[in-house]
């Protein structure tokens, strides 16, 4: 590298850091002429990525451009700055590991929109409002049916179960106590009202 004091093309590097953005070296030089030391600097070649308008026109992405439409959509919420600026860098991150160079308005603003909706549903809907150019009821209404959880179906209530009592338990039979007259059975009187004649010698039948 050509020395800025005496114009040598030879030096040698002393010291080498890393930038604190991450995205360029810082190189300490000195001239092997003059002796003097002077410092340069060693960034990465980027291709800007271009955002392509409605109406055709084209323009440069910008970060910080990105980063003000986050921060006045998440005004007064509870939003934390760190995280709103992790979106951003994540969304950077998504940009730059594309293969085509030139994105369509409409893909970023879905991009972002997507980020929000994890963030804070009154965010989302205020970037989605001015974004989509909201003009009546319907359209808050379609962007709230996004953040709508359906609720879950109902349960079938289980029928109560009817305890089942077991059935009492059968009497013993008591044994009945023999008759009076001896016999193992109750003896009934075959014409009624009239006394059985009680049991002994049988009568002899007299003869004519």
């Amino acid at each position: 590298m050509r020395c800025p004091f005496c114009g040598h093309i030879e030096d040698k590097v002393v010291d080498s850091r890393e930038s604190r953005e991450g995205d360029a070296i810082r190189r300490r030089r000195e001239c092997l002429k003059c002796g003097r030391r002077f410092t340069s600097y060693e960034r990465l070649e980027e291709l800007p990525i271009l955002i392509v308008k409605k109406d055709g026109r084209r323009e440069a992405f910008d970060p910080h451009k990105l980063m003000r439409g986050m921060t006045a959509a998440c005004q007064k919420r509870p939003v934390p700055l760190g995280r709103l600026e992790e979106v951003a860098g994540d969304i950077q991150a998504r940009l730059m590991e594309m293969s085509d160079r030139e994105l369509p308005s409409r893909q970023l603003g879905e991009m972002v929109m997507d980020a929000l909706k994890g963030l804070d549903s009154v965010a989302y809907v205020r970037f989605a409002s001015v974004y989509r150019d909201f003009k009546d009821l319907p359209d808050f209404v379609k962007a709230l049916e996004g953040l709508m959880v359906p609720p879950p179906s109902p349960v079938p209530a289980a029928r109560p179960t009817v305890p089942v009592r077991p059935a009492p338990p059968r009497p013993k039979a008591q044994p009945q106590p023999p008759p009076a007259d001896g016999l193992p059975f109750a003896s009934t009187p075959l014409f009624p009202g009239v006394e059985p004649e009680p049991p002994g010698h049988p009568k002899r039948r007299k003869t004519r």
